[in-house]
């Protein structure tokens, strides 16, 4: 079962990155994924607190509060050497892997019917 939504003949999903084991496959904002997704493969960074307890991180100052997880988690993202006056900040970019499936699963998005990917975005 597709972890974007439900399967359609031909077109890549998240089945192609599977989670190591012992992890649960789950997005729970698909949405935001995607778009986190689309932004990274236009060469923007991920920047995230090295000690942050929670998920959240940020793209372009752009606040994401449930991609951090699945990013890192199915090994989506390279970690950038880290630079002088950082700080406790990391900065990540898509990886090769990431940005193969980066192509493949923003394209699956755009290929769903608007009303799809809206009820997505709305959590129905």
């Amino acid at each position: 079962m597709s972890l974007l939504f439900p399967p359609t003949p031909g077109v890549h999903t998240l089945d192609d990155a599977a989670p190591p084991a012992g992890h649960e496959s789950l997005i729970a904002d698909r949405g935001e994924f995607i778009d986190a997704l689309a932004r990274l493969r236009r060469g923007q960074l991920l920047v995230h607190a090295d000690d942050a307890a929670d998920e959240r991180c940020l793209i372009e100052g752009q606040l994401l509060y449930a991609s951090w997880k699945p990013l890192s988690r199915y090994g989506l993202l390279d970690e950038l050497p880290a630079q002088p006056r950082q700080g406790r900040m990391r900065c990540y970019r898509l990886s090769p892997r990431g940005r193969d499936f980066a192509d493949r699963a923003v394209a699956a998005w755009k290929s769903q019917p608007l009303w799809r990917r809206l009820a997505m975005r709305l959590g129905a």
